[in-house]
């Protein structure tokens, strides 16, 4: 089982596979729009206006499992996005990243990269990146601004 073999469905309803994402370099994000960092959401696009033409993806998935900060639906998310931060990256529908209604690309990708927690994510804007060849490579805090990881995203594009 490998990242391209996911579903997720986008903001508007419609199902989208990730192989749509092969050959791509993919940051996956669990993101809210009331959490102290949701300006990581302007870095977040900055890096994908910077690099998409150079294979850079970055798919927001909101989550109002971590103090009920994503508590919107689906028209209020994308408002807040695009009003907020002019987000242009494919946003999702609200999951659960943890427990047992966690969406199975976040169970697939904590499988992959766990950290100090295990399996669990501590918070929103936790990061995850999938390298050209669907393979989840590195995982980066929720507190890791989006600039810190460019250097790093750059070496793999």
């Amino acid at each position: 089982m490998g990242f391209y073999t996911f579903e997720a469905e986008r903001l508007d309803g419609t199902l989208e596979s990730m192989e749509k994402y092969k050959g791509k370099t993919v940051v996956v994000v669990n993101t809210a729009s009331k959490c102290g960092l949701t300006p990581q959401y302007e870095g977040l696009e900055a890096l994908y206006k910077e690099y998409k033409e150079k294979g850079l993806v970055i798919l927001g998935f909101p989550c109002n499992q971590f103090g009920n900060q994503e508590p919107g639906n689906a028209d209020d998310i994308q408002e807040f996005c695009q009003v907020n931060y002019g987000v242009g990256f494919p946003m999702f529908a609200k999951i659960d990243v943890n427990g047992r209604s966690a969406h199975p690309i976040f169970k697939y990708l904590k499988s992959e990269l766990g950290s100090l927690l295990g399996g669990k994510i501590k918070w929103n804007f936790t990061k995850f990146v999938i390298d050209k060849t669907g393979k989840p490579v590195k995982r980066f805090g929720s507190t890791k601004q989006p600039e810190a990881m460019e250097s790093y995203l750059k070496s793999i594009l």
